[in-house]
């Protein structure tokens, strides 16, 4: 369990994280998306341990992470959005580092290269930042740590990249492992979430789980004017619009994650009023 209680981060005079409390359970993939500048990469580094909060905790199976202790450390992975990888063979980046985490498989990290169609055989020296990324993915969920905190993961991925992700992280996945993905590419990772979470000016304004949001709101795209004016929120297409409804009949519909982003920002009190939960 990963457990963020009344966390508050300043940079100075300004508020990047302000009293965040959530909770994310082990076996889910969550997503936290928000516009630039909303806290999501400084709440990942604060989930970490890299970053100690002005007030509160964050704690990761019952410790608290700013204890560096290296049994939690062991046990987590963070991907950031930027990094570099040395000059040399992805096997001698093997040998350097994958003795801290006693769970790193060398088998898992063959099969999770094959997702993106690489192999072992490589200089890191030579790749794009975009494969790169993909190789430094891979050794992440290879090392089989409970907990793995991604941002922004799929930039820098072609098309065919960021197709090959979604497989790649729902491979990995295990009841007893935590991911968290920090993007604002929703179309990237919609298919394989279990908990969103939207940001905004600092705060987390929802904080639900998928089948919690498919029970309460119905997502449909329709050029029913009538059933336009009874939506939640509406955005215009082609063919009519996509509409937010109230689930009044219990329907099932995939969720429209760019919609439902859209529609917490526009209207944050409507959305914490259906679903009861604070702003």
């Amino acid at each position: 369990m990963l457990s963020v209680n009344n966390v508050t981060k300043k940079y100075g005079k300004v508020i990047a994280n302000e009293n965040i409390s959530l909770q994310i359970a082990d076996g889910q993939i969550a997503v936290l998306l928000g516009p630039n500048g909303a806290g999501k990469s400084t709440l990942l580094y604060l989930m970490s341990g890299l970053l100690t909060p002005k007030g509160g905790k964050v704690m990761f199976h019952d410790t608290d992470v700013r204890r560096r202790l290296p049994v939690t450390l062991q046990d987590m992975f963070l991907v950031p959005e930027e990094f570099e990888l040395p000059p040399v063979s992805l096997v001698s980046y093997i040998e350097l580092n994958s003795s801290f985490y006693p769970r790193f498989s060398k088998e898992d990290m063959i099969k999770y290269l094959h997702y993106f169609e690489m192999d072992m055989d490589i200089n890191l020296g030579s790749l794009s930042m975009g494969q790169k990324k993909k190789v430094f993915m891979s050794f992440a969920l290879a090392t089989n740590t409970s907990l793995l905190l991604m941002d922004e993961p799929t930039n820098g991925l072609d098309i065919p990249g960021k197709s090959q992700f979604r497989k790649f992280i729902a491979s990995g996945m295990s009841d007893d492992k935590t991911i968290v993905i920090s993007t604002h590419q929703v179309r990237d990772i919609d298919k394989v979430l279990d908990h969103v979470l939207i940001m905004d000016e600092s705060r987390v304004l929802l904080d639900e789980s998928t089948s919690s949001i498919c029970e309460k709101l119905f997502f449909v795209e329709s050029d029913d004017r009538e059933l336009a004016q009874t939506a939640l929120f509406a955005i215009p297409t082609i063919q009519g619009n996509y509409l937010i409804l109230p689930n009044k009949e219990k329907e099932e519909s995939d969720i429209n994650l760019e919609l439902l982003f859209n529609a917490t920002l526009a209207a944050p009190e409507e959305m914490a009023r259906l679903f009861q939960t604070q702003k």
